[in-house]
């Protein structure tokens, strides 16, 4: 499965601690994410990640092309909550195509614990069959 993975500054740290936790599962998927995102997670944890643009240079919107073309199987996005940052546009973009393609997201790590354990059990195998695979996802 492809996983994509997006943090927020103040997020960062958490989702590295979750990267830890779950790095068995999470080695055994194709992994990208937004730039400083992908250089803290790979740093932790030793995993191989593809690297996109910085979040505020067009990473958010590189993850949400991959997915109207079905190349991004999970997304793992933990968010700054706060008040002054919910109107983003990107963000809002974004979790509109998960939604659009059905894709599975998680913005907060209650929420990406459900969905790392249902990956290792199998149930997100729907996506092999429902969604076409892209040239990216048969390089596997």
């Amino acid at each position: 499965m492809e996983i994509a993975i997006i943090a927020h500054d103040l997020k960062k740290e958490l989702l590295a601690q979750f990267c830890i936790a779950y790095c068995g599962i999470l080695s055994k998927h194709h992994l990208c994410a937004t730039g400083v995102t992908a250089k803290y997670i790979s740093e932790a944890t030793g995993l191989e990640i593809d690297k996109l643009m910085s979040g505020e240079n067009g990473g958010e919107q590189q993850i949400a092309s991959r997915i109207s073309y079905n190349e991004i199987d999970v997304l793992l996005f933990f968010r700054d909550t706060r008040p002054e940052n919910v109107n983003n546009t990107e963000e809002h973009e974004l979790l509109r195509m998960c939604d659009l393609y059905n894709v599975p997201v998680a913005t907060n790590i209650a929420t990406a614990e459900v969905i790392i354990t249902a990956l290792e059990r199998g149930d997100l195998d729907w996506r092999n069959i429902v969604n076409p695979r892209s040239p990216l996802n048969r390089k596997k």
